[in-house]
């Protein structure tokens, strides 16, 4: 193989990443013999975790789980669009093929994506994309002026999370499942990147909203 300028290094860097699976696979079937063959055959998660691309927010990590019991969604600033084919159809398969119980919709302190919709300093495609978010920080403009700069970012992360949930509960497929007397519990949750921490930011809605 022929290697030009600084390739050398980036193929070593990728080879670290392949020599770590080894021996986190390595670790996992001496701790739990047969584990693979076990996942292998079936996928029976109870949790759908909507969340952001942010790789400091891992979901399986933060919350303990292991392979398979977590199905996960994730983009930037967590959102969540019933014109997004993408998620929503991860939250239909979720729901109507695994039969998760609960759906979680994570966002978190620090998020670069809401920050850059409240400075309004995007373009491109995430332009777009984060429109919505950009919305509802016009929105609450004048009660988040009232707050120092942290915490009014703080709040607005806060807020997003509350504003993608109730987007999700208004969206046919969780309709319907409500309906037809499926178990099924929305969670908003925000993460706490500075101390590792989750929080519910409301109570958790089991049924329809009423508007």
């Amino acid at each position: 193989m022929l290697l030009y300028g600084n390739a050398e290094f980036f193929v070593n860097e990728i080879q670290v990443l392949l020599d770590h699976n080894r021996e986190w696979a390595a670790q996992i079937e001496q701790e739990d013999p047969g584990f693979f063959g076990r996942l292998a055959k079936q996928q029976t998660p109870e949790f759908l975790w909507i969340g952001c691309s942010d790789s400091r927010v891992p979901a399986n990590q933060i919350t303990g789980l292991m392979p398979g019991e977590v199905f996960v969604h994730r983009n930037v600033a967590n959102v969540v669009l019933q014109t997004d084919l993408n998620c929503m159809s991860v939250v239909d398969f979720a729901i109507r093929n695994l039969k998760v119980k609960h759906v979680i919709v994570c966002g978190h302190y620090g998020c670069g994506g809401v920050l850059a919709a409240m400075a309004g300093n995007t373009d491109g495609a995430v332009d777009h994309w984060l429109s919505s978010i950009r919305e509802l920080y016009l929105e609450h403009k004048e009660d988040l002026a009232g707050l120092e700069q942290v915490a009014a970012e703080r709040r607005l992360c806060e807020l997003n999370v509350l504003r993608q949930a109730r987007s999700l509960c208004r969206s046919s497929v969780m309709q319907d499942a409500w309906r037809s007397g499926q178990q099924l519990t929305v969670h908003a949750w925000i993460y706490g990147i500075e101390n590792g921490l989750l929080r519910s930011l409301a109570e958790p809605v089991a049924a329809p909203p009423e508007s």
